[in-house]
């Protein structure tokens, strides 16, 4: 993971902004290549002041809003026809629209958000929305909530952390990085609340 970071950082440094926006776009597109790790090396750069921050969540999340429209509209005109024609697998291509559809349709826009955060949700969830054709104007919405938010914490992880995030990466992963400082902050915000209550009754 960290070689792989170290890797893109190089590429990201080259050629900036451009470079970072094809990568997102990509990945969310269905092409499984490194998308978010060029967020975290360009958050990374960024923290060094060879990128700005202001620049790569909104570039980071542009280009996974538009990869996943891309990837929405391939699933919609060419997944279902793959998914449902003869040949190969065609009864476990058949079972994946059998389940797929019934859960898109209930859990669609909860799929689409979270699915951002998860590595083979995040590469094939806008297809798998279109070929089981779920709603458009959902998908757009939560595909946009989700790219925004998924650009902002992961961005702003690796800037904050800095030269430390490829290690802290390496050793947590990044969603196992993000609880770990959920639970530092809920420990924080406890501290305080117990130092003001124990300063409003010092009997206690």
């Amino acid at each position: 993971m960290l070689a792989s970071i170290l890797d893109v950082s190089h590429l990201v440094k080259d050629f900036g902004y451009p470079l970072l926006f094809v990568l997102v776009m990509s990945e969310a597109g269905g092409v499984p290549i490194p998308g978010e790790t060029a967020l975290i090396a360009a958050a990374v750069l960024a923290s060094q002041g060879k990128l700005h921050i202001e620049l790569v969540i909104p570039i980071a999340a542009a280009g996974a809003i538009f990869g996943d429209n891309v990837g929405y509209l391939i699933g919609r005109k060419g997944g279902r026809w793959l998914l449902e024609r003869p040949g190969a697998f065609q009864r476990q291509r058949q079972e994946v629209l059998r389940v797929g559809e019934p859960f898109f349709d209930a859990h669609g826009p909860k799929a689409v958000f979270f699915g951002r955060f998860v590595l083979g949700l995040r590469v094939w969830a806008s297809w798998l929305a279109g070929a089981t054709r779920m709603r458009w104007r959902s998908f757009a919405l939560w595909n946009a909530l989700g790219g925004i938010a998924w650009a902002s914490a992961v961005g702003m992880i690796a800037y904050l952390l800095g030269h430390s995030a490829g290690n802290a990466i390496e050793a947590f992963g990044i969603y196992g990085l993000i609880a770990v400082l959920l639970a530092i902050v809920s420990a924080l915000v406890a501290h305080r609340r117990h130092v003001s209550h124990t300063r409003q009754d010092p009997d206690e």
